[in-house]
């Protein structure tokens, strides 16, 4: 079956699969709303879910992340990769969005990363600057915008800050905001680690309460527990806690991150766990890109195999209507 049929199944049986927000539930203004229905329903599996390609870790990691498959250093070989495989849309930074994206505008819609740093001082402390606005991303005519906020690092009074700027402009200018929503700081160390249930479930939580529209979070993992609050020190299966954490997110729409390149089968299962959760979709980059292209269509299908499973949001109406 070709990805434009995968819209009308849904094969997956055992754990029942949780209702998705509709946008009509989410409080949006009109600009926000029309841009989520163009990304949700306009490209992908044009369902509701979302499959998004990140291309922000040449500034975050480095050149390194590039050395799996060197072609993925071409910015045009990925926005190609980004439209052939039919993602919902590509997360690129500034410089990127206005020497490269030109080229697909009106292809596959563009997250403009607003903020990021390098790797190379430690993370205690972490913050990521601002790089661009959301005049920018409605010049380049983007869907979204893109905002990393470390949840629990020491400077998290300047970051809310920065974040309270955008989130007002993204208002304004009807905007749909993407938090990647990242715990960091040496106090979230010393409590399970970054990517402990406790951590991501906080994580998802803070950005619905500061008004994001989508939120990116690691898979959490229940079994890193040294240290985390009485009520997580218990055993939770990895469904309760992805459960939890979309549950976390309530009115906010969640994207589960790929995170390092892993095995096929591990990823396909923490994208069916999310998507059994309700998540709204994935948002694969090192996973994807960091291997041929042939290769890596072959799995972005098997990513919209996961997908196509989703329920069907309760009373939802033709998009094309």
């Amino acid at each position: 079956m070709d990805w434009q049929g995968k819209q009308a199944r849904n094969t997956w049986t055992g754990h029942p699969m949780a209702d998705r927000r509709d946008l009509n539930q989410l409080g949006l203004n009109a600009g926000k709303k029309a841009r989520l229905h163009r990304i949700l329903h306009h490209h992908g599996l044009r369902n509701g879910t979302a499959l998004f390609l990140p291309y922000d870790q040449g500034l975050e990691h480095g050149p390194r992340d590039f050395f799996a498959n060197q072609e993925a250093s071409d910015p045009h070989y990925v926005l190609r990769l980004a439209v052939d495989g039919h993602f919902n849309g590509i997360a690129i930074q500034i410089g990127l969005a206005e020497k490269f994206y030109w080229d697909y505008a009106g292809e596959v819609p563009l997250i403009l990363k607003l903020n990021g740093k390098t790797d190379i001082p430690p993370s205690d402390h972490a913050l990521s600057p601002l790089h661009a606005g959301v005049e920018d991303a409605v010049r380049l005519g983007a869907d979204a915008v893109g905002y990393t906020l470390y949840v629990g690092t020491p400077a998290q009074s300047e970051d809310f800050a920065q974040y309270r700027q955008i989130r007002a402009e993204a208002q304004r200018a009807g905007m749909p905001l993407v938090v990647w929503a990242y715990p960091r700081g040496s106090a979230v160390g010393a409590k399970g680690g970054r990517s402990s249930f406790y951590a991501v479930d906080y994580a998802a939580r803070t950005a619905s309460e500061l008004g994001a529209d989508m939120v990116k979070v690691n898979f959490p993992h229940p079994e890193m527990r040294t240290g985390v609050p009485p009520s997580y020190d218990a055993e939770f299966s990895a469904q309760q806690a992805i459960d939890a954490v979309v549950r976390s997110a309530n009115r906010t729409l969640l994207l589960v991150s790929g995170g390092e390149r892993a095995g096929d089968q591990a990823m396909l299962d923490k994208a069916r766990a999310s998507i059994r959760a309700g998540a709204t979709g994935l948002i694969f980059g090192r996973n994807v890109w960091q291997r041929g292209l042939a290769e890596s269509l072959r799995f972005v299908e098997r990513l919209h195999d996961v997908l196509s499973e989703a329920k069907p949001r309760a009373g939802a109406t033709d998009p094309a209507r």
